[in-house]
């Protein structure tokens, strides 16, 4: 256990000579000067900027090598496995969900663990990425081998091409930086993240290159807001409100009524189900508020003519977009020119598209 203190004399800066030198350095610590919030500032973005260069300089390792790495993947039948260990391993996961979510089926596997059972998720097709910031460690040692036993392509994604596991590979992916972000030029920072810029260059070269659309995302995205933005409709959404509509020759009674029922704060005005205009909460203030006789009025008199319109196929993003473009809340959806339903700003807000 590291030295507590027993009482304030023993902080005495001027016993420092006599104290043990496990006692200084935990007074050295109790006594060291907070960082302004200027100097936290600056190390931050020191950090930022050196990180950013290691990146920049993964341009001039985008060689043939890279090339042919997403070619083989591409022609693969099999899956990409992906495997490291330590703050590698992590980045590993990483690359493989984002493989998985633009349609490169990927898996990961622990160096660590492959060596003790887990070699089994291999198949014979699969490409295998191996990720290392020194390629020398013994875990990559042990494994790479068996691997190559196997006859599995190998593509190591490493900071020291001439390592062991830079030359035992088939295709070698340069990472390399020429610092680390922490100050100590230890904690793995500029390397881990060379190592995920890479992987998403993969990804991104592999997903264009098989054709991968938004549709396609949208397939492996179901859930949350961004699924719903890349598949929902609103032809899922007005069903379940109600469908608010007057006749030209209804008097405001009527509307005021209908409007207020069906809470979307509007009614559409209709004959034989052909659309002729829109009536909002909106428009009945403006109508007071000219002073004017509401006696005798009817609906033909308030309402906007030629209202903004989509049809029910149309993806509930755009429906949306076209909202806050006329500053609008309220949208009606027709079908061959008849009105079929509408919905509120607050429905895409419930449904997690705002």
């Amino acid at each position: 256990m590291g030295f507590v203190p027993k009482n304030v004399s023993e902080l005495k800066l001027n016993n420092f000579a006599e104290i043990h030198s496990e006692k200084r350095m935990y007074i050295e610590k109790i006594f060291r000067p907070l960082k302004t919030p200027q100097q936290i500032k600056k190390l931050a973005l020191k950090t930022l900027d050196i990180e950013s260069e290691a990146i920049r300089n993964l341009k001039s390792f985008i060689d043939e090598s890279f090339v042919k790495s997403v070619q083989l993947i591409q022609k693969s039948k099999g899956r990409v496995v992906v495997t490291g260990i330590g703050k590698s391993a992590i980045i590993g996961q990483k690359i493989v969900a984002t493989f998985n979510s633009t349609g490169t089926p990927s898996i990961f596997m622990h160096a660590a663990d492959a060596i003790h059972g887990d070699l089994g998720i291999i198949q014979k097709d699969d490409v295998i990425i191996c990720i290392s910031k020194s390629g020398d460690t013994p875990e990559i040692k042990i494994l790479v081998p068996l691997l190559k036993s196997w006859g599995n392509k190998l593509i190591a994604i490493v900071g020291n091409p001439d390592s062991f596991l830079g030359v035992s590979c088939d295709l070698t992916l340069n990472t390399y930086v020429a610092q680390e972000a922490c100050p100590n030029n230890l904690a793995p920072t500029s390397s881990s993240t060379a190592q995920l810029a890479m992987g998403d260059a993969l990804a991104v070269c592999l997903l264009d290159v098989k054709g991968f659309t938004s549709k396609d995302f949208a397939k492996y995205h179901p859930g949350g807001a961004l699924g719903k933005k890349l598949y929902l409709k609103v032809k899922d959404i007005y069903p379940h409100n109600e469908k608010p509509q007057v006749s030209p020759d209804d008097d405001l009674k009527k509307v005021i009524v209908e409007i207020s029922s069906k809470r979307l704060g509007a009614a559409a005005v209709v004959i034989k189900n052909k659309l002729t205009g829109i009536i909002t909460d909106g428009d009945l203030r403006r109508m007071l508020l000219t002073g004017k006789s509401i006696e005798n009025r009817t609906a033909n008199d308030i309402m906007s003519p030629s209202p903004k319109t989509v049809e029910k196929d149309t993806m509930a993003i755009d429906a949306l977009i076209l909202m806050k473009q006329y500053n609008i809340s309220q949208l009606i959806f027709t079908d061959k020119g008849r009105y079929v339903g509408m919905v509120h700003l607050h429905d895409l807000v419930k449904e997690g598209i705002l």
